[in-house]
């Protein structure tokens, strides 16, 4: 079975500071990535920590894959 290489999508965590509030930091997902999963806006979705430098992040109910057409060229070869 052929792995799949992982893109890499590198960001920086941003803080929002709120007078008299406690600093919320947050996570942007670059547009690339979430087209390439088909994420939408208000979507629920959870965080799961599995070590320190290890986060996976849950989706409650994502999309059915669609499968493409595959063109008579590639089925060709």
């Amino acid at each position: 079975m052929k792995e799949t290489p992982s893109i890499v999508y590198p960001l920086k965590i941003q803080a929002i500071r709120s007078k008299g509030q406690t600093p919320k930091l947050y996570v942007y997902f670059p547009q690339a990535l979430a087209a390439a999963i088909n994420l939408e806006a208000g979507e629920l979705v959870q965080w799961e920590l599995l070590d320190r430098g290890e986060l996976h992040l849950l989706r409650h109910q994502p999309p059915r894959a669609i499968a493409k057409k595959r063109s008579a060229t590639s089925r060709e070869n």
